[in-house]
């Protein structure tokens, strides 16, 4: 079979599942203590903070610090069998657990590789996932809110209150991720849909699936792009200021189809959800149907393969790590809706002249036992440490890991 990967993939004819989507997915080992995941020749991998409550995601302040969101899923509305198996898969992958609803401080201040300071930077928060700091000021997206705190450099708890300046519904794809634009004036914020395909109602999908646009002066928010059925890690590609993002793409039309996707986002750009995927190909089961729409639908810059859940993504300059150039590291959570298992690993992708090329490359890799029954973690978050390492969030793994050149 062609790959379904690259800027020319070769997508598989959908198959429907209907009513019994193809269900697999392992059972968590977790770590031993001297364990660590496979790393690509020429890089060392590292554990740079274990006994973790559920990491899912990583933000560098300006002085160093690492701030990382713990946070779990919640059970999902059961409206029919897709979204049962949803819940028994997440539950059985660790996902569905207490939340702890926190973000952590870790301060590696001698620059060892080994934090010396781990501090509750911030508690009492409800599924936090994305962050950013604008000047004095940390944001915090929520499942249903971003929220403003005062800031001070330095500081390893914010003590002051939060101030709400949007408002998100929560529930489906819960995360809401948060990225700065260029010129500190706005976060585009990452809203995922609440189900696969709009099974709920149209008016249920209403500003969701889409990256919406915060104007932080103002107050007000507008959406950005949409048709992204959950797009989560967001990142500029340098040399033409392009905002990019990686999406999950929906279930139960077969392993590889459709594709998971890394792309470009254009202002006011629709991807297709539910309506279509990838270059126009309509999805029978979304009715009514929506021609129009389609035909206004953009084509993903890169597919990623079928349900890698690709949800990290961090842009890895030039001569950072070893045998790596610049391009596009991506964090892949890995499948349930497939007869044989994807993601579950970090790969790198490539740039020439603001373009994604070739294939991708795995950096991190071995989070799966060899009968695919057990996995010891699961990658999410990816983001470049001020010392120029990588940080990976493991979450079902509850450990921050750290790769630098060998």
């Amino acid at each position: 079979m062609a790959p379904v990967f690259g800027t020319a993939p070769s997508i598989p004819e959908a198959i429907s599942q209907g009513n019994r989507p193809t269900l697999k997915t392992p059972n968590i080992k977790g770590w031993a203590d001297n364990q660590t995941p496979d790393v690509a020749a020429g890089l060392k991998v590292t554990a740079f903070a274990r006994g973790m409550e559920h990491p899912r995601w990583i933000y560098v302040l300006p002085n160093g610090d690492v701030l990382v969101a713990e946070s779990a899923s919640l059970p999902g509305r059961i409206t029919q069998l897709m979204d049962l198996a949803r819940n028994f898969v997440m539950r059985r992958v660790g996902a569905i657990r207490k939340s702890a609803n926190r973000i952590i401080l870790l301060r590696d201040a001698d620059g060892d590789g080994v934090p010396e300071i781990r501090e509750v930077f911030l508690s009492g928060l409800n599924q936090p996932f994305g962050m950013a700091l604008v000047g004095d000021t940390f944001y915090v997206g929520n499942t249903d809110s971003v929220v403003a705190y005062p800031y001070v450099e330095g500081a390893t708890r914010i003590t002051g209150a939060g101030r709400k300046l949007m408002d998100m519904k929560p529930g489906g794809h819960w995360t809401r991720n948060l990225f700065v634009s260029h010129d500190q004036t706005k976060l585009y914020v990452g809203v995922g849909s609440l189900s696969n395909i709009a099974e709920q109602g149209f008016e249920a999908e209403v500003d969701r699936a889409a990256i919406h646009e915060l104007d932080l002066a103002t107050g007000k928010s507008r959406i950005f792009a949409s048709g992204l059925r959950n797009a989560v890690g967001m990142a500029f590609e340098p040399t033409t200021g392009a905002l990019w993002t990686v999406v999950n793409e929906r279930d139960g039309l077969g392993d590889e189809t459709p594709p998971d996707y890394l792309t470009s986002v254009k202002d006011g750009g629709f991807y297709g959800w539910p309506y279509s995927y990838w270059d126009q190909i309509v999805d029978d089961r979304v009715q009514p149907a929506n021609p129009a729409l389609v035909a206004s639908s953009i084509t993903p810059d890169y597919a990623l393969g079928g349900h890698t859940a690709s949800l990290g993504l961090a842009w890895l300059p030039d001569g950072t790590l070893n045998g790596f150039g610049a391009g596009m590291v991506i964090g892949q959570h890995g499948s349930w809706n497939r007869s044989k298992l994807s993601g579950y690993k970090v790969v790198f992708v490539a740039f020439a002249e603001g373009r994604p090329a070739g294939m991708p490359r795995e950096i991190l890799s071995g989070f799966l036992t060899a009968d695919e029954r057990s996995a010891y973690g699961r990658p999410v978050g990816v983001a470049m440490a001020a010392d120029g390492s990588l940080l990976v969030a493991d979450d079902a793994g509850d450990t921050i890991w750290r790769v630098t050149s060998a």
